[in-house]
């Protein structure tokens, strides 16, 4: 029974020095494997008288059982060490703050946006929309722009594929274009049902249109091109123009309507804004918008938010209508300097870099 006693604390003593689930796995070879020491003594039976045998033979068994015992004892333990070592590397503190998804909002000049379309619409506005890409035509000819205006120059405007060389094609250098589009479809419909002919095929050009229609009233906010770029401009602006063509609409409606819209734009009654003459091919007379806050740090600074007119007579006629009969007044103004005085930035290029610190401010 020496023998048998020795061979199970060897064993004990060698499973216990086994750090790892492989080395565990060797030691036990050298007891239970097919050369170990239980298993040539299991050999060394056949050699033995009958009684001798059947006694020998329990004593083994109970020292085979006594290693396998401490063999799992040691398994289980690696198991739970290596169990716990996880545990450790993966651990998760329950108490800190969870990591949300954090929430989107609109960019400031898309509020800026809608806060314009909700104040016009509020007068009997429509909200026109047009192109990106205009043609020659919208962009300037309508508009009475002449062919040497330095605006149609390639340092000015930006040139794409498309069109003839007589008809360019380019990116919408303001959304005036937009309001020459609805006022042609407005007269053409018009026109239409005075006439009993189908819209589509009613031509704008022509015959001006002198007989009773609806009056247009249409704002054209959106997204325009210049080749131009610094803390106040930028190569990709927005602007919205708005138009307002009847048989009695004056310059005096043009100041009515504007002040009420900038009053309320920056929620301030005390506004006072100023006309100052000017020139535009598609106005006459013309005039720069300025204002000048009673109050706050821009207190008693005249500052430009807009150009406004009497919209010409030759772009009256591009329309499709009589400039004897019909009068009307534009303005346009750029969405991201209003932006900026009313939220105090001083650079508009902060609006369009893309940082989440600074547009998080107006979510």
């Amino acid at each position: 029974m020496n023998d048998l006693t020795t061979v199970v604390d060897a064993a004990r003593t060698a499973f216990e020095q086994a750090q790892t689930p492989a080395d565990l796995e060797n030691s036990k070879a050298l007891f239970l494997g097919k050369s170990g020491r239980i298993t040539e003594m299991m050999k060394g039976l056949a050699s033995l008288p009958v009684e001798e045998k059947k006694t020998r033979g329990a004593s083994i068994n109970l020292a085979k059982q006594g290693i396998e015992s401490a063999l799992n004892a040691r398994r289980q333990a690696l198991a739970d060490q290596e169990l716990q070592a996880q545990l450790q590397a993966e651990a998760l503190d329950v108490t800190l703050p969870g990591r949300q998804r954090g929430t989107g909002g609109l960019h400031p000049v898309s509020i800026t946006l809608e806060r314009i379309e909700s104040i016009f619409g509020s007068m009997g506005f429509e909200v026109a929309q047009g192109p990106e890409i205009e043609s020659d035509w919208f962009n300037f000819t309508a508009l009475n722009t002449p062919e040497d205006h330095p605006a149609r120059s390639m340092h000015d405007t930006f040139y794409v594929e498309g069109g003839s060389e007589q008809a360019p094609n380019l990116l919408r250098t303001h959304t005036s274009p937009m309001q020459i589009r609805h006022a042609v479809q407005h007269v053409k419909k018009h026109r239409a049902a005075v006439e009993g002919t189908s819209p589509e095929g009613t031509s704008s050009q022509g015959t001006l249109f002198s007989g009773a229609m609806p009056e247009i009233r249409v704002i054209a906010p959106g997204r325009t091109y210049r080749v131009d770029s610094d803390a106040t401009h930028s190569p990709m602006f927005h602007q919205c123009e708005g138009l307002w063509v009847g048989e009695n609409v004056s310059f005096k409606d043009l100041k009515y309507v504007f002040t009420d819209f900038c009053r309320t734009f920056f929620e301030n009654p005390d506004l006072v804004l100023r006309f100052r003459p000017s020139f535009f091919p598609f106005t006459e007379p013309s005039a720069e918008v300025d204002i000048q806050f009673p109050s706050g740090l821009l207190a008693g600074r005249w500052l430009e938010v807009a150009g406004s007119g009497q919209v010409h007579p030759n772009v009256i006629r591009n329309m499709g209508l009589d400039p004897e009969r019909y009068i009307g007044f534009a303005f346009g103004m750029g969405p991201d300097r209003l932006t900026m005085l009313r939220y105090g930035v001083n650079d508009l290029r902060l609006f369009f870099d893309g940082d989440i610190r600074f547009l998080a401010q107006f979510r």
